[in-house]
């Protein structure tokens, strides 16, 4: 469900071992989809009757979707979604009484090499349907991906740090930066880092950052630049060694555990 940049990722990805239909209500966006067939009316999804069904659609339409298309499902079909938020979801699909499986391949065409995926990651989410699990596992095996299975709350919490951090951070930069005729490799760097994630859905970044577990993680940054803005004000050279000592080592032991 979705022809979008991930929708099409999928499609591309199954449908030389599988028969794969996609179904999306703007035919504009299925235009350079190929060995597929192309549905656009509910009643095609009944009559191609899938076996599993993969809910790609922007995030604020995940549940939406997924209520539109069950009535034309098989009774026996697996629903799942590649959602970066999973709120509600847990009780939505057991709502439902169908087999689901959720799954969060955290990569994305704006910044990952989709040829080289080994750097990248992807969580599946250890409730739901075992074959369905069974077969993302195995998909995303053969792309190199590494892979961690967490519940539902786990993911929430895991991609509150992951995302929220980095998000918050590009905002905040994005914010008070100034046009610059000489930009710094440092400054071009975070530009190209803040137009890629601005160019993310803002109903997906709106989720991210209101994630319950997202406060937590925002207050942490606004202490560390307090500390910071003390240590300026005052031109303490022996905090700010510390400081920068503190730091290196937390970028340290993340790359020792990541080896």
């Amino acid at each position: 469900m979705g022809a979008g940049k991930m929708g099409s990722f999928f499609i591309d990805l199954l449908s030389f071992e599988h028969e794969v239909a996609v179904f999306e209500k703007d035919p504009k966006r299925m235009r350079f989809t190929y060995n597929c067939q192309r549905l656009t009316l509910l009643e095609e999804v009944r009559d191609f009757a899938p076996e599993l069904v993969i809910n790609a659609v922007t995030v604020k339409y995940t549940i939406p979707a997924f209520e539109e298309i069950i009535p034309y499902l098989p009774k026996d079909c697996i629903i799942s979604d590649i959602s970066s938020v999973k709120t509600g979801l847990k009780e939505f699909y057991e709502s439902t009484g169908m087999h689901y499986v959720s799954t969060h391949p955290m990569f994305g065409p704006t910044f990952a090499n989709l040829n080289q995926l080994s750097e990248e990651n992807a969580i599946i989410i250890n409730e739901g349907n075992f074959i369905g699990r069974l077969f993302f596992k195995d998909l995303y095996q053969r792309l190199g991906l590494n892979i961690y299975e967490y519940s539902f709350e786990e993911h929430d919490k895991t991609v509150a740090y992951s995302l929220s951090i980095p998000f918050v951070s590009t905002f905040v930069f994005a914010a008070v930066m100034k046009h610059q005729d000489a930009p710094g490799t440092t400054f071009k760097r975070h530009m190209r880092i803040a137009k890629g994630v601005l160019n993310e859905d803002d109903f997906l970044l709106q989720e991210i950052l209101f994630n319950p577990y997202t406060h937590d993680q925002v207050s942490q940054i606004r202490t560390e630049l307090k500390e910071l803005l003390e240590i300026i004000d005052t031109k303490n050279a022996d905090g700010m060694k510390a400081y920068l000592k503190k730091i290196r080592d937390n970028v340290r032991r993340d790359i020792e555990i990541n080896k």
